[in-house]
């Protein structure tokens, strides 16, 4: 028997990788290099993917999409603030696009729904499957990432973010990379719920301006407001070209290749 203990295990910062299970279909596009053919075979499947989205959302006029979390739910503030500015965008005659699942997707989709806007959800194809919400006019499914980010982007003249996880994060970061780099022009990026976004811009300022890894006029690529009116406003006057176009484009349809039926009212 000995009265000396056991020696502490190291130290750690008990950081782990949790276990994932992810998409088949773009599991296998990402895990390196295969066989020419099965490569063949899924670019030819990428090319099908990004032309049913081009084909569904061609004519569907002025958009703005709305990103934020799937996980607020219908009686918190995020929600509430959603759903007023999902409407006030319809009332300008923008459709609203989002995610397409809860939280403050449906918020968006339900409030242009009330205002009598039009409803479109471009949901991605995830191991647990994430439930169209009820207030769509349009709902599309993606397997790839890329290909459903393409769209949110071709097909809106602006991005209204609400409080979210990565994924929204993800959405904002890269949209800003595309205007800071010219890609994109004259395309509004408006932050809602300043208490969630404060911290983030404060780091902006403290650590990137700082360091020079951004100029004062990145930082001006975002708005961030409160209010309902003034986001919509935003929005409105920056998109002036962009929306009178996309309109043009809704009202001409090709009978060729098979574009009739009723027009939405734009």
């Amino acid at each position: 028997m000995t009265n000396e203990k056991a020696p502490a295990p190291p130290r750690t910062n008990g950081a782990h990788w949790p276990p994932r299970s992810g998409s088949p279909t773009e599991g296998r596009f990402l895990a390196g290099p295969a066989a020419r053919l099965a490569e063949l075979v899924r670019a030819i499947g990428v090319f099908f993917e990004m032309m049913h989205g081009f084909r569904k959302l061609h004519f569907i006029g002025p958009c703005v999409t709305v990103f934020g979390s799937a996980r607020f739910g219908e009686t918190h503030p995020f929600y509430a603030l959603a759903r007023a500015t999902g409407r006030s965008l319809a009332q300008a005659g923008f459709a609203v696009m989002t995610g397409g699942g809860p939280g403050i997707m449906e918020a968006a989709n339900r409030g242009a729904r009330e205002g009598g806007g039009y409803t479109i959800g471009c949901n991605i194809v995830l191991p647990m499957e994430q439930t169209p919400n009820p207030y769509l006019d349009l709902m599309l499914e993606f397997d790839h990432f890329f290909v459903r980010k393409l769209m949110l982007v071709k097909y809106s003249q602006a991005f209204v973010a609400l409080p979210g996880g990565i994924g929204t994060i993800d959405e904002v970061f890269e949209t800003l990379t595309l205007i800071q780099t010219n890609k994109m022009t004259d395309f509004p990026v408006v932050l809602m719920g300043s208490d969630y976004w404060q911290p983030l811009l404060e780091w902006l300022r403290e650590k990137m301006l700082a360091e020079r890894t951004i100029g004062v006029e990145d930082l001006d690529l975002l708005r961030m407001t409160d209010s309902v009116e003034e986001a919509v406003r935003l929005v409105t006057e920056r998109t002036v070209e962009s929306a009178s176009r996309a309109r043009r484009v809704a009202k001409t349809r090709m009978p060729l290749l098979g574009e009739s039926g009723p027009q939405r009212a734009v």
